[in-house]
């Protein structure tokens, strides 16, 4: 009962079940592997903003953070003429470099993370649409297909990985490598202790020795590695990257992580929690599609999801504390 992702996991037992009643082909191994691709292109960045809500933090510029790894690969890769995995470099060091200003920001200003990473997101919004009209002269990047290291990186990161005459996206496996990674730093390492410390008070955190400055550099770091993940997959899956994309997705990040459990207030949740609000999402997206719903009542499936699941997991946890 102590769990965080217990609400998670009950809710998303409820969605499989009536997705499976309503619509005949959501149990198709097919349908399964549309759902964990749909599913992985949100947990990617859940689950780092999990352990940044964790930490007591929230970062608004996730959405467009995305975007702005994928453009900056594309346009250095083209502009320069270099091999795409220079431009892959290029964009994990920038990507990095923004996840870095937020926490310096956070830490030197000790203003609330909502309005710094508001101000980035709407630099980043800005920064995607100007440059990109300015070097390119459209809203969209420069086809990079045919450049040298193109299909080594499609393989890394758009790839297919055929499992049982099934074609599952490599999206899939960094998915699940994330929430193993991150589920034992939180669990097994003296970082996660810090992380749990820091959303239940700073102040009482820096009292005993924890380098709270650093942990929260750390979170936002990690938020910009998936962030530049995600960046990848958007560019070599497509080719071409619009720099308008990814705004809205940073509040569905964050809702499947409060999903999973994460309180707002911070110093509670778990990775594999935020996994399976992500998996929520998937099953929830496609399963109105195979239901052959107006696709228009997405959006408020997700708001009736959050609020349930929030109210759920508040229940639970009071009741863990009582007992």
């Amino acid at each position: 009962m102590s769990r965080p992702e217990l609400g998670a996991v009950v809710g998303a037992l409820a969605v499989f079940v009536f997705f499976s009643v309503v619509a005949d082909s959501f149990l198709e191994t097919s349908s399964l592997s549309t759902v964990l691709y749909a599913s992985s292109t949100i947990g990617i960045m859940a689950v780092p903003v999990a352990l940044l809500m964790i930490g007591g933090e929230f970062d608004l510029s996730t959405g467009v953070m995305v975007t702005s790894s994928a453009l900056v690969s594309s346009m250095f890769s083209y502009q320069m003429t270099a091999n795409v995995w220079v431009g892959i470099g290029v964009s994990l060091l920038v990507t990095l470099a923004i996840g870095v200003f937020n926490g310096v920001m956070l830490s030197r200003t000790k203003l609330p993370s909502f309005i710094i990473t508001l101000g980035t997101f709407l630099m980043l919004t800005g920064l995607n649409l100007g440059l990109t009209k300015q070097i390119s002269g459209t809203v969209s990047t420069k086809s990079i297909s045919d450049m040298e290291g193109f299909p080594a990186a499609q393989k890394v990161f758009a790839s297919q990985l055929t499992l049982f005459d099934v074609d599952f996206q490599v999206t899939i496996l960094w998915w699940f490598g994330l929430v193993a990674v991150a589920t034992w730093v939180l669990l097994r390492t003296r970082a996660g202790n810090w992380i749990f410390a820091v959303g239940g008070g700073s102040d009482a955190a820096r009292a005993v020795g924890v380098p709270v400055a650093r942990t929260k550099i750390g979170l936002y770091m990690g938020v910009a590695l998936a962030a530049w993940i995600s960046g990848q997959h958007l560019l070599f899956n497509y080719d071409v990257v619009q720099s308008g994309e990814g705004v809205g997705n940073e509040l569905i990040y964050i809702a499947a992580a409060v999903i999973g459990g994460c309180l707002l207030t911070g110093g509670y949740g778990s990775a594999v929690g935020a996994a399976v609000g992500a998996f929520i999402f998937g099953m929830t997206s496609k399963g109105i599609v195979y239901a052959q719903w107006e696709p228009d009542w997405f959006k408020f499936f997700l708001g009736a999801m959050l609020l349930l699941a929030t109210l759920l997991n508040a229940w639970i946890r009071k009741r863990a504390e009582a007992s």
